[in-house]
């Protein structure tokens, strides 16, 4: 049985505003769900945002079949295909609000956020302008999927303003991104497995501006039917200065019980392998969404001595046996990972890798990772600096073992070693 979604929504003028300029859309047949929060001043705010939110839905409504087809086959191909009809969809309504704006005077430097998630299958695909916000709730953690596209965003990620800074600013609310306010958009989407007992919250900044993200896991347990209404009413009793809207996605299916294991297991290899312990889970999921599923047969070569290689292979499930020269050396478990330097490396491979049980195995090619590295700067200054170290580690642990080795060696022949 597919997973089944229930959905809740719920918006509030909030208690210092006249007037809700956040907009909204829960579509499950569409499997469209979208929270907008206009700007512009006077009416613009409200034009904007809910003008790009049915532009948006319209977009997606009439190329619905790239998302059927990515749920039926989750192909790299329908991956790309997918994530480019949720960016493509928020750029027609940047167009549209642009245009709009270009023929009438009054709407001139109106825009809008955007958060636009698609649901295809067991997958949903993020896409996301400005300070609105997406969370997914899982196992009692709350992990956040964007990033908000503003000053102080921008300068936490680099460093020269701390979060306590950020809380004060008077720039925290100054976006970078919006839109409508050009022609075009820079967006960032993201792919995310989702499993039954996920929860995804969808937020205008009115709403997360009252609640840290480590509270909302707590406000959210249980997920009560007016679990949407219950998180505007916390915004508005803490002081409601902004519109506040919020969108609840809870997926559950026959599995709830028993959930699939792989998509967890997948976060879990990740976050063991040193290269990408210390991504955030939003980084870590860019990772996911690039990588590969195979099985591999008792006895398969996964990788074979001398061949090139360029791809990182981590194992889901099963043991595999490393062999030098035809000669079993050492083996592998789940959880392990093997192939790293090909990632930077064009080398051939210094040893074949055999599945001695049936094995299935994460893969992560170098091509698609240096893509990923050229559009997320600081994920790629974070992958060097792990790689750095991890070679660095690697250095220090042969320069141990060859002072063991020379010691042992000048023993055995009774030489005492020079030193100065």
């Amino acid at each position: 049985m597919p997973l089944s979604v229930s959905p809740q929504a719920a918006t509030h003028v909030g208690r210092k505003r006249k007037r809700n300029e956040d907009s909204h859309l829960a579509d499950p047949d569409l499997g469209l769900y979208i929270v907008a929060d206009g700007m512009g001043g006077q009416a613009a705010g409200d034009v904007a945002s809910r003008r790009a939110v049915d532009v948006a839905r319209a977009y997606v409504a009439d190329r619905v079949d790239v998302l059927t087809r990515f749920a039926e086959h989750p192909s790299q191909e329908n991956r790309v295909a997918a994530q480019e009809l949720v960016a493509a969809a928020i750029q027609a309504a940047c167009a549209d609000l642009w245009a709009m704006a270009e023929n009438d005077p009054k709407l001139r430097g109106m825009g809008t956020t955007m958060v636009l998630f698609a649901v295809a299958g067991d997958r949903g695909v993020v896409g996301h302008v400005g300070d609105s916000r997406a969370y997914l709730l899982r196992q009692g953690v709350a992990n956040r999927l964007t990033e908000d596209h503003t000053i102080v965003a921008a300068s936490i990620k680099n460093g020269t303003m701390t979060k306590e800074q950020a809380k004060v600013s008077a720039l925290r609310s100054v976006l970078t991104r919006a839109v409508g306010t050009q022609e075009s958009v820079q967006v960032d989407t993201l792919l995310v497995e989702i499993m039954p007992g996920d929860l995804f919250l969808i937020c205008s900044d009115g709403l997360y501006g009252y609640i840290e993200d480590e509270e909302v896991p707590a406000l959210c347990a249980g997920v009560p039917e007016n679990l949407a209404e219950a998180l505007v009413d916390v915004a508005n009793e803490r002081g409601g200065r902004d519109n506040i809207t919020a969108l609840v996605l809870s997926f559950h299916g026959a599995t709830a019980e028993e959930p699939e294991p792989e998509a967890l297991t997948k976060h879990e290899a990740l976050r063991g392998i040193p290269l990408f312990m210390h991504l955030t889970y939003r980084e870590q999921a860019e990772i996911l969404a690039i990588s590969d599923v195979r099985s591999h047969p008792i006895g398969a070569a996964i990788v074979t001595e001398g061949e090139p290689g360029e791809d990182l292979y981590v194992i889901l499930r099963g043991r595999v046996a490393v062999e030098k020269d035809n000669v079993a050396i050492t083996s592998i478990m789940t959880g392990g990972y093997f192939g790293e330097m090909g990632l930077v490396d064009d080398s051939r491979r210094s040893a074949t890798v055999r599945a001695l049980e049936p094995v299935r195995t994460m893969v992560i090619t170098r091509t698609d990772m240096m893509n990923v590295m050229r559009r997320e700067p600081v994920l790629a200054v974070k992958l060097l600096w792990s790689f750095v170290q991890g070679l660095s580690q690697r250095l220090r642990t042969v320069n141990t073992e060859l002072s063991e080795a020379r010691a042992e060696l000048f023993e055995a022949q009774g030489v005492t070693p020079y030193t100065s």
